[in-house]
């Protein structure tokens, strides 16, 4: 699919597409307790639906109604030997150690990008809780046998919080007086995110400097209602084009939240964009801009939408953590400097730094998503204040994680043309 995205003034008010990490850990919840939960405002992006698929293999019975979700579950008694989690980071980091608490021989699988992600940590973890554990040359497909056993481990955290999460949880449900001892752990808000909804559907953990994270006594998760909360990361597109190209206001997106990508407020205030946060609400006007620095080594899914921000700041930005952006959809360092540099933005990547050369104007341009969500909206918020239009192809690639993303601009003002 092609999308031509041309240049607009942004005004209006939108609501936040519903938060895929707070969906993707609410269903993981949802399936370890017994009995009825409802999860409301739920997401429909490919990563959530594969996320329920994914549940409803591993045992849960799921209902959607019109605005909600009913998932009945018994906790992990898997229909099949086989879970498919679509091109899903976070799902196949999560849901391994959760299938691994059954003793049936499971397959894991995906497809696109997640083909081709590493997956030689499950073999070095896994086996010291039990588990069988084996991939073909550390990719896809994985084939694991528990059930697995909680016992006082130590893991490295640098490569992915995501594996942690799935930890966390697996745990939360078999564990008794075992402690998981962390190095190095990076994204640290989505492991606040993490215990956050496992305390929800009532499993505490005993975090300690987000180094050691005890479980006590054995517990239960018990079947409860959750609303997902707006998505950070999804906003903070439509946050930075109402402060490059007008004023907008976004509804249902928590300051409060514990996801990692609010930090994106930070980058616009550093910036010099017109801020005025509710609790529920963000009100975001257009100002001079300037250049900022900022490290976005725990929010790397901000990258993309920094770097349309910065295109647009006078100055150059300096962005700290491009070491968290190999194993992404792309290799979104080497892929944002590629379809920038199309519109005219000089980008220069050195060591864990990302400088960014704004102000001195984008330029209408055919680029290409690389398959990668984030880089086509990137490229489409650009797009607003270039001086012709951008074409994008491969703009289906939103629907990974915000389908509404292209009907949420138009809303804003932005002229965006679809063609199949």
């Amino acid at each position: 699919m092609q999308v031509t995205v041309s240049p607009a003034i942004i005004k209006g008010t939108v609501t936040a597409n519903p938060s895929k990490s707070a969906m993707q850990r609410a269903v993981a919840a949802a399936l370890l307790a017994k009995g009825k939960s409802i999860i409301r405002n739920p997401g429909l992006s490919n990563d959530c639906l594969a996320a329920l698929e994914v549940a409803e293999n591993l045992g849960a019975k799921i209902k959607r109604e019109e605005d909600h979700f009913e998932i009945t579950s018994n906790g992990v008694q898997p229909f099949y030997d086989e879970i498919n989690c679509g091109e899903s980071g976070l799902g196949i980091r999560m849901f391994t150690p959760i299938a691994a608490l059954a003793a049936l021989p499971i397959t894991i699988v995906g497809h696109g990008s997640l083909t081709t992600r590493p997956m030689g940590f499950f073999e070095e973890v896994l086996p010291q809780l039990d588990v069988k554990c084996s991939t073909q040359a550390g990719k896809l497909p994985l084939h694991i046998e528990g059930p697995l056993q909680p016992k006082n481990i130590t893991i490295d955290g640098s490569l992915s919080s995501q594996f942690l999460t799935g930890l966390l949880m697996a745990y939360g449900a078999a564990a008794e007086d075992v402690t998981i001892t962390v190095k190095d752990l990076k994204s640290k808000p989505y492991i606040a995110l993490t215990l956050q909804l496992m305390a929800h559907f009532g499993v505490n953990v005993e975090e300690k400097d987000f180094e050691q994270f005890h479980f006590g006594k054995k517990q239960a998760y018990k079947a409860r209602e959750y609303t997902v909360e707006g998505d950070w990361s999804g906003a903070a597109f439509l946050l930075v084009a109402a402060a490059v190209a007008g004023k907008a206001e976004v509804h249902h997106l928590s300051t409060e939240s514990a996801q990692s990508d609010k930090a994106i407020m930070e980058a616009l205030e550093k910036a010099g964009a017109y801020i005025l946060p509710g609790l529920f609400t963000v009100n975001i006007e257009k100002a001079g801009l300037q250049a900022f620095e900022i490290d976005a080594t725990d929010c790397p899914d901000l990258f993309p939408p920094l770097v349309a921000l910065a295109a647009n700041c006078n100055g150059t930005t300096k962005i700290k953590g491009v070491s968290r952006l190999a194993h992404k959809e792309s290799d979104r360092g080497l892929t944002l400097q590629a379809e920038f540099g199309k519109m005219g933005i000089k980008i220069a990547l050195q060591g864990d730094e990302m400088l960014v050369y704004g102000g001195t104007g984008i330029k209408g341009a055919v680029v290409h998503s690389h398959n990668d969500h984030r880089i086509a909206m990137a490229c489409a918020v650009a797009a607003l204040t270039a001086d012709g239009p951008v074409v994008i192809e491969s703009a289906e690639a939103i629907n990974k994680s915000y389908p509404e993303f292209y009907d949420h601009l138009q809303q804003l003002g932005g002229l965006v043309a679809v063609h199949a």
